[in-house]
């Protein structure tokens, strides 16, 4: 009979403070803003004196690269589960991977300007809370090469059309889907330039 392996619960209760600091920032970013985010706030809103969240988190910045890292973990969990699900058509697949994407996105804005844009000065991820977005892309270029799209300055063209205009609906007509109804023709002109096949996806959407 073997022994049940000792429980670090120190290390437990650690961690579920952790867990405790990141959602109430992420908390604060939904409401207010990622800039919103301070020390201060996210102490109050855990009940802890400001001074102790530094045994956890060093800084602000050390915050927002937590919710970094485990924003772009979320998303590559999902976005391994979506995969397999992909359309044959290789239209149909590339479209259903941006929508996907926006899908994932639309739901906590904050969560899309953290892991997509510049939102917070001087803040860089480490190279641990970065890993994840890596790991997104390799599985991004290992499908499209299966769906023949072999270039990578044509998946560079895809992430900046497909940003681009996710950027303009979340800038211009937040909850609404101006910009994201063009996402089918913007697909066509994608795949027509680089020569994919398949039935426009105008016709059927």
């Amino acid at each position: 009979m073997s022994a049940v392996p000792n429980r670090d619960r120190q290390a437990e209760r650690r961690e579920a403070t952790r867990r405790e600091i990141v959602d109430a920032a992420w908390e604060i970013a939904r409401r207010d803003g990622l800039a919103a985010v301070t020390l201060r706030e996210v102490a109050a809103m855990i009940g802890m004196r400001s001074p102790s969240l530094y045994s956890h988190f060093d800084s602000k910045n050390a915050i927002y690269d937590a919710m970094f890292g485990q924003a772009w973990t979320l998303f590559l969990a999902e976005m391994k589960e979506n995969l397999a699900l992909l359309p044959e058509a290789p239209r149909e697949a590339v479209l259903t991977i941006a929508e996907q994407f926006y899908a994932f996105s639309l739901v906590n804005v904050a969560r899309y300007q953290l892991m997509n844009q510049h939102a917070i000065p001087g803040f860089t991820p480490s190279e641990a809370s970065y890993a994840p977005s890596l790991e997104v892309m390799g599985l991004l270029q290992d499908t499209f090469h299966r769906l023949g799209i072999t270039d990578g300055a044509d998946i560079d063209l895809f992430l900046a059309l497909g940003g681009g205009l996710l950027d303009r609906q979340l800038a211009n007509e937040p909850g609404g889907d101006r910009w994201l109804r063009q996402l089918p023709r913007v697909i066509d002109m994608f795949a027509d330039d680089i020569g994919l096949p398949g039935p426009p996806l105008r016709s059927t959407r």
